[in-house]
C-alpha cells in the first residue's frame, strides 16, 4: 500500500508554528522526543548543552524558548540567576512547578518584545527556541556578553524522503539557515559564527519512524499512519536499518554571538 501523506489530514499542523507549540504543550506537558533513538557521542546537543554550562557560570542568565524548563533548571546549577521565557503557556506552568530560588519563568512572545531592562543579562542562550530572539538580545545582554544558540539543521533526516516517500517531503534549500543568516544580521552583533555539527541519530523500530514523523501532531494522524503503513514502513525499516538501528542524519547549527 502506498505511504501517506500525513499533510492532506485537516488536523496537520505545521511544526514549530505557534499552533503546533500550543498543542504539544497540551498533548505531552513537556518538550520531549518520543520516538526512542540513540545518538553517535559527538552530537550537537551535546556539544551545545556543555559548552553553555562552562558559559553560565556565576551569570545573571536568559534562556529564551525555555519550554517546560528542564535545560534552565540543569543551568540553574551553575549560574548566579536564570530567567526562562517561552511562548507557550502550559510549558511556563510545567516549569514553574519545579521552580527554584534562582530562577524565573516567564511567559512571553518575543513578537512584542522581550521584557527586560537594557543590560540586565550578561549572557543568553536560545536553545532550539525562536530565532526572532536574535534581534532583540543585543539591548538586554550587555557589551561583550556571549549568546549560543542552537537550532535543527536542513539536513536532519534527510534520507527519510528517500526511504519513505510521501511519508516525509523533502526540504528545498536551506530555509532554516537562510532565517538563521538574516536574524543575525538584523542584531547587529560584535562577532558571529554559525557552526554545523551533523551526527548520526539511529531510529530504534518503524514506529519510531512514524512518532518521528508525527512529533506533536493529532494523535489520530499517528493512528492512521500505524494502521495504514505499518506494515509497509517495517518493510522499509528492516531493508535499511542496522543492528543499532535505522540511521538518519542528526543536524543542527551551533550559532556563537557577542554583543
Amino acid at each position: 500500500m502506498p505511504l501517506i501523506d500525513p499533510t492532506i489530514f485537516d488536523e496537520w499542523l505545521p511544526p514549530h508554528s505557534l499552533e503546533w507549540y500550543e498543542q504539544l504543550s497540551h498533548l505531552q506537558g513537556e518538550y520531549i522526543y518520543p520516538w526512542e533513538s540513540s545518538l553517535s557521542q559527538i552530537n550537537g546537543e551535546s556539544m551545545f548543552d556543555q559548552e553553555v554550562l562552562e558559559m553560565i557560570a556565576n551569570k545573571k542568565v536568559l534562556d529564551v524558548g525555555c519550554g517546560h524548563g528542564e535545560f534552565t533548571l540543569e543551568c540553574s546549577l551553575v549560574a548566579k540567576e536564570i530567567i526562562g521565557f517561552d511562548v507557550t503557556n502550559d510549558f511556563i506552568q510545567t516549569a514553574k512547578m519545579n521552580k527554584k530560588t534562582n530562577v524565573t519563568f516567564i511567559h512571553g512572545n518575543t513578537k512584542y518584545g522581550l521584557p527586560f531592562k537594557n543590560n540586565e543579562f550578561e549572557s543568553a542562550y536560545i536553545r532550539k527556541g525562536p530565532t526572532s530572539a536574535y534581534p532583540l538580545l543585543n539591548r538586554v545582554v550587555k557589551d561583550g556578553g556571549v549568546i549560543m544558540g542552537l537550532h535543527p539543521g536542513d539536513e536532519s533526516g534527510k534520507e527519510l524522503p528517500v526511504l519513505f516517500p510521501k511519508l516525509f517531503t523533502d526540504t528545498k534549500g536551506t530555509p532554516i539557515l537562510d532565517t538563521i543568516k538574516m536574524r543575525l544580521r538584523e542584531s547587529n552583533f560584535t562577532t558571529t559564527n554559525i557552526e554545523v555539527i551533523n551526527s548520526t541519530e539511529y531510529l530504534k523500530s518503524p514506529e519510531d519512524v512514524i512518532k518521528y514523523r508525527c512529533f506533536g501532531q493529532n494523535p489520530r494522524i499517528y493512528q492512521v499512519l500505524i494502521d495504514e503503513n505499518l506494515d509497509e514502513i517495517s518493510k522499509i525499516f528492516e531493508r535499511n536499518a542496522t543492528e543499532d538501528g535505522l540511521p538518519i542524519t542528526h543536524s543542527r547549527y551551533f550559532v556563537h554571538a557577542t554583543v
